[in-house]
């Protein structure tokens, strides 16, 4: 097949988990291979910086909510670029994509699902419903959010295409004293971050009190936080912002605890950490887990979609009950105390990373999505194929 043309619509180019894996893809795809667009339903974009490529970034910016304008715009700009294949991700701007591809007859559309087990507003449900069949595959970057997904919604096809993480970037470095010297962190510190943005799925409630316990027992404790509310305060996170710093005085804790903000270094930022946590309600293949254990830090993570796959529990780190504090506490406090143990975790998890969850394999596994779906509209094949485990 020669060269196929791909467009990748999304809402906006924020510091989030679909926005970041977008960027990698289309920074590893082969060039030789496909022609990737970005379009941002969005003017901000921060991580176009991040883009090897800006070339081929376009923002046609949804105005306001029900702006269906963006529908038209989008369909003119996938006929001028001549689109063989438009992926969606995030609600308005899957929506969209689906639409606009009808419109400018855009061969394959793909759908995305980026989550596992959450509680779907009724009207996405039903947007999703009314489009569904104008998907031809849905990729989700874990089984579990496959599985959710074929049981609300059931699209026609699924695949499986796990997030992948930039190794060469994100690596063990020799010291990590720079950074926790920058931010006023002690030698004698011990660093537990949580890289998330500020919304509910994350659960930092439970973060904050195993962290409390730990520091009852004995630990020095220094928490933190990296990330912030998302693009204009959506999903109710301002409004979960004032919570968590609520808990944090609650707690005692806000002494402790520093505000990083989003980060565009965060190659520079785990490599501060003695552990890296994640207590989230749900989630699909947490970017952030990847990246810590790619710069050789252990983490912690609830179970959650398909964390026990991703985090093999007491080779690369250790997971945990949704929502149970005790459990965080005690692996915070075996962590700490034993800095072997730490140091065995750390370098176990920067090998499983580069076997499993390179961004090369995140590309091309997503590639050949494309390709199979053209190819099978080019000879009418429809027929149901099973998707693969990974």
């Amino acid at each position: 097949m020669s060269k196929i043309v791909v467009a990748s619509v999304i809402s906006n180019l924020e510091y989030g988990g679909a926005q970041r894996q977008l960027v990698e893809i289309a920074n590893n795809l082969d060039r030789n291979q496909v022609e990737h667009h970005i379009v941002s339903l969005a003017p901000y974009v921060p991580l176009a910086d991040s883009l090897r490529d800006r070339t081929r970034l376009h923002v046609i910016e949804k105005r306001w909510q029900f702006d269906a304008t963006v529908v038209f715009r989008l369909a003119a700009a996938l006929k001028r670029i001549k689109a063989d294949v438009v992926h969606g991700y995030l609600f308005d701007a899957d929506m969209a994509a689906r639409l606009a591809a009808k419109l400018a007859g855009t061969p394959v559309v793909v759908a995305a699902e980026r989550n596992a087990d959450y509680n779907m507003l009724m009207r996405k449900q039903i947007g999703y419903r009314l489009t569904k069949g104008l998907v031809d595959v849905c990729i989700a970057n874990s089984a579990a959010g496959a599985a959710y997904s074929q049981r609300l919604l059931g699209y026609r096809e699924y695949r499986v295409v796990p997030n992948g993480v930039n190794t060469e970037r994100f690596a063990p470095v020799a010291t990590n004293t720079d950074l926790r010297r920058a931010i006023g962190v002690q030698d004698a510190d011990f660093v537990i971050g949580m890289v998330a943005s500020f919304k509910h799925q994350k659960n930092h409630g439970m973060l904050f009190r195993g962290v409390r316990a730990a520091v009852e027992r004995g630990v020095p404790v220094r928490l933190v936080l990296v990330g912030d509310e998302l693009y204009a305060g959506l999903g109710g996170t301002t409004e979960y912002r004032q919570q968590m710093q609520q808990w944090l005085e609650e707690s005692g804790l806000r002494e402790r605890c520093l505000f990083l903000g989003n980060r565009l270094d965060l190659e520079r930022v785990y490599p501060a950490f003695d552990v890296s946590v994640l207590t989230s309600h749900f989630e699909g293949t947490p970017n952030v887990v990847l990246e810590a254990m790619a710069c050789g830090v252990p983490v912690v993570v609830t179970d959650v979609s398909d964390n026990k796959t991703l985090v093999p529990n007491g080779r690369v780190g250790f997971v945990v009950a949704p929502d149970d504090a005790a459990d965080l506490c005690e692996r915070l406090v075996l962590l700490f105390e034993k800095r072997d143990l730490r140091a065995r975790l750390g370098s176990e998890a920067r090998d499983w990373v580069e076997q499993e969850y390179s961004t090369s394999r995140l590309a091309e596994r997503t590639r050949r999505i494309y390709v199979e779906f053209l190819e099978r509209g080019k000879f009418g094949i429809k027929r149901r194929v099973p998707a693969p485990d990974r």
